[in-house]
């Protein structure tokens, strides 16, 4: 079957890994809302093109999205603590993060005040000593994964604050069984990959980082939340 799908703009389908050669076929949907099924989702858009020992790999965004994991910045009201602990984060060039008091506010909801205030007193401590990311390692997926609203993300969520999605090692298996294929949860954007779910723990996070290193999906308006990932 002739794969209709193209790499997006300064994007490559093929990559060389560790791990042999892959090619990676971005699939483009509509824009995914609350209301949508991701089932019907990844069967209607990628399952007919899927062939055996093909893996597909899915954005967290969308995933969180359908699990109404996704606000409107208007509905989300920061309290004190995170309109003082938001003066400490870094601000990244490549996404929101935790750079503003609503995407702060859903961290300490997501994963507790304590656990957000040791994690920033431990951060502060060891970047003394040249040591970063300690605040991600403590917290974990869940406060990595929240992103807040960019200028090139795609309308209405250039509005919206994210949370990571919801036990995703389970939508993966759950999707895995529907689909027939290994499935992949990822967070990924140009500075790195996330590695957020997996269908198998038999599936390499390595290798899964490997063949998304260059972020084929891209970060604005290209509206392939999905790839059909195939070993060349």
């Amino acid at each position: 079957m002739t794969m209709p799908f193209e790499p997006n703009a300064n994007k490559e389908l093929n990559i060389t890994t560790d791990y042999g050669e892959f090619v990676r076929f971005p699939v483009k949907t509509h824009v995914v809302m609350k209301e949508d099924d991701l089932f019907e989702i990844t069967g209607r858009y990628a399952g007919e093109f899927l062939q055996e020992d093909d893996m597909l790999f899915i954005s967290e965004k969308i995933v969180a999205i359908t699990q109404g994991r996704a606000f409107p910045i208007s509905e989300i009201k920061p309290g004190r603590w995170a309109r003082f602990l938001v003066k400490f984060v870094h601000k990244s060039p490549y996404g929101i993060g935790l750079g503003m008091p609503e995407t702060m506010e859903l961290a300490i909801r997501e994963v507790g005040l304590l656990k957000i205030l040791f994690a920033a007193i431990c951060s502060a401590v060891c970047k003394l000593f040249g040591k970063r990311g300690v605040f991600y390692q403590i917290c974990g997926d869940k406060a990595r994964a929240i992103d807040g609203p960019c200028d090139y993300t795609i309308p209405p969520y250039n509005g919206y604050a994210k949370l990571a999605p919801d036990n995703p090692d389970k939508i993966a298996a759950e999707l895995s069984g529907s689909l027939g294929c290994p499935i992949v949860v990822i967070d990924a954007n140009d500075i790195g990959v996330e590695i957020l779910g997996r269908s198998s723990p038999d599936i390499s996070v390595d290798m899964c980082r490997q063949i998304f290193a260059d972020n084929p999906l891209g970060q604005s308006d290209q509206q392939t939340p999905m790839a059909i990932v195939r070993r060349v």
